[in-house]
């Protein structure tokens, strides 16, 4: 099978140039990382390869999502960053689930903003898509857009 056998995404297009779509992937996570009414609270964002990514999702019951722990695999600032949570920092092994890969590429004077979800195997993807993957991912880009539009029309 090829690397992108058990992959989902989304894409938009987002109307802002990829300088803000970056500034607020980077400094406003918590505002856009997860569906509302679930809030994100970023642990840690060491963005260099091996660094700590750890973000938190608070429910509105109460419910919370442990940290989600991983590692930065690559940075290329303002078109790609890829993460995985088959490590912990410090390269400490943990039972993976998947890779991310977000890409921001220009598209006119926009940027086509993509979140790639790529899975271990087929069983990982289906758990995926039964936790709600395109529900929750879907609104997470749409949240990220409307930010990254807000933010460049008060720049």
């Amino acid at each position: 099978m090829s690397g992108t056998a058990y992959e989902l995404s989304v894409t938009r297009l987002v109307n802002t140039p990829r300088a803000i779509a970056w500034k607020v992937w980077t400094d406003l996570k918590d505002e856009w990382f997860c569906p509302k009414p679930w809030r994100a609270e970023v642990i840690e964002e060491d963005m260099r390869p091996g660094g700590r990514s750890a973000v938190r999702m608070h429910g509105p019951d109460g419910a919370d999502s442990g940290p989600l722990e991983g590692i930065f695999l690559e940075v290329v600032p303002q078109e790609r960053v890829v993460t995985t949570d088959a490590y912990a920092a410090g390269w400490v092994p943990q039972k993976p689930f998947m890779t991310v890969i977000w890409t921001f590429a220009d598209e006119g004077e926009g940027t086509c903003f993509t979140a790639t979800a790529r899975h271990w195997d087929a069983e990982s993807l289906k758990r995926h898509e039964e936790m709600g993957f395109h529900p929750g991912w879907d609104q997470m880009a749409d949240q990220f857009k409307a930010l990254c539009e807000t933010s460049a029309a008060s720049a």
